[in-house]
C-alpha cells in the first residue's frame, strides 16, 4: 500500500460544496516498460501510476535499477512505452516534444558556441527576435548568476558552471515541464550543494514544474514539495511524501528536527527496498 502524507480535506453535511479539483498537469496512469537483456524479459515498470500539480517540485528517489530514470526518459519522449498512458496537459506523450525539457548529468553544451551563445540555441531555433532573444538570454544569464561569463566557451568553466548554462538553455525553450535526471551527480559534495542552493532560489522566481530524479535523499528533501519513493523493480510508488517545509530553504533548514524526522522516514523506506533488490538478485 501507497504511503501518503497528504491529507484529505473533511466536509459536514450542509457545507457547501468543495470545486472541482484542478486537473494535474501531469498524469500517469497504469505504466508498463519491459526490457529483455541477454533473452530474459526485465520488467522496469509495472502499473506505474503518478499526478504532478502545475508548479510542483517533485522529486524521486528508490534503489538503483528501480526503473525512476527509465520513466525519466519515457516521460521525455526517448524511452517506448510498453503499457499505460502519460498525457501532459491532456495531451497524450508520444515521443519527444517541446512541452517538455530534459537536464541529464552530462552538460551537453556545444563546445563551439559562447555561454550566451548556448543559452541563445533553443531561442533561434524557435524564431524569436533577435532583440527579443538577446533579451531573454541575458535575463536567463542574470538568473543564474552567470552574466560575466557569457563569452566564455564551455572548456573554461568548471562543472557546476556548465550545468547552470544548460539550465539556463533549458529554461531557454521554456517547457512545461523540467526533467531533471540526476543534474548534480557528477559534482563534487560542495558544488553539489551549492548548485541545490541555486536551483532552490531559480525554482522559487520561475516556478516550472519539475520532476527530479535522484540518489541523495537530503537533495530530494530540500528541494522538492512531494518527495516519491520507488520500490525496488519493478518500481511502484511505495510513498508520496509532502514536504512540508517553509519556502525559500535556506541550507541551514537541513539541522531542522523537521527536517531530519524526513531523512530518517525517507532512509527507511528507501532502505527496506534496497534490501529487498539486493535479497532478490543475490547469487
Amino acid at each position: 500500500m501507497t504511503e501518503s502524507a497528504q491529507v484529505q480535506p473533511k466536509t459536514s453535511a450542509g457545507a457547501e460544496a468543495p470545486q472541482t479539483a484542478r486537473e494535474p498537469l501531469l498524469r500517469v496512469d497504469s505504466l508498463v516498460k519491459t526490457f529483455v537483456r541477454k533473452g530474459v524479459r526485465v520488467t522496469a515498470l509495472d502499473g506505474f501510476n503518478l499526478t504532478v500539480d502545475e508548479g510542483e517540485f517533485v522529486a524521486i528517489v528508490g534503489p538503483s535499477g528501480c526503473g525512476k530514470s527509465t520513466f525519466l526518459h519515457m516521460l521525455g519522449g526517448f524511452e517506448s512505452v510498453d503499457g499505460g498512458t502519460m498525457t501532459l496537459n491532456g495531451r497524450r506523450v508520444a515521443g519527444p516534444g517541446p512541452d517538455r525539457g530534459m537536464l541529464f548529468q552530462e552538460y551537453a553544451l556545444y563546445p563551439w558556441r559562447t555561454v550566451l551563445g548556448n543559452v541563445l540555441w533553443p531561442l533561434e531555433v524557435q524564431n524569436i527576435p533577435p532583440a527579443q532573444r538577446n533579451t531573454t538570454a541575458e535575463r536567463l544569464l542574470t538568473l543564474v548568476g552567470l552574466t560575466h561569463f557569457r563569452n566564455h566557451y564551455p572548456n573554461e568553466l568548471s562543472g557546476g558552471m556548465k550545468q547552470r548554462v544548460a539550465l539556463a538553455r533549458l529554461l531557454a525553450l521554456n517547457p512545461q515541464i523540467l526533467l531533471m535526471d540526476e543534474p548534480f551527480g557528477a559534482l563534487d559534495a560542495q558544488n553539489r550543494e551549492l548548485l541545490q542552493e541555486e536551483l532552490e532560489r531559480i525554482w522559487n522566481t520561475s516556478r516550472k514544474t519539475v520532476l527530479f530524479v535522484t540518489h541523495d535523499i537530503d537533495e530530494s528533501i530540500y528541494l522538492a514539495d512531494r518527495v516519491i519513493v520507488f520500490t525496488a523493480r519493478p518500481g511502484r510508488i511505495k510513498a508520496d511524501i509532502r514536504i512540508d517545509l517553509p519556502r525559500p530553504r535556506a541550507m541551514e533548514i537541513k539541522k531542522s528536527a523537521q527536517y531530519i524526522e524526513y531523512r530518517n522516514r525517507i532512509w527507511d523506506l528507501l532502505r527496506e527496498e534496497v534490501l529487498r533488490a539486493r535479497s532478490e538478485h543475490a547469487p
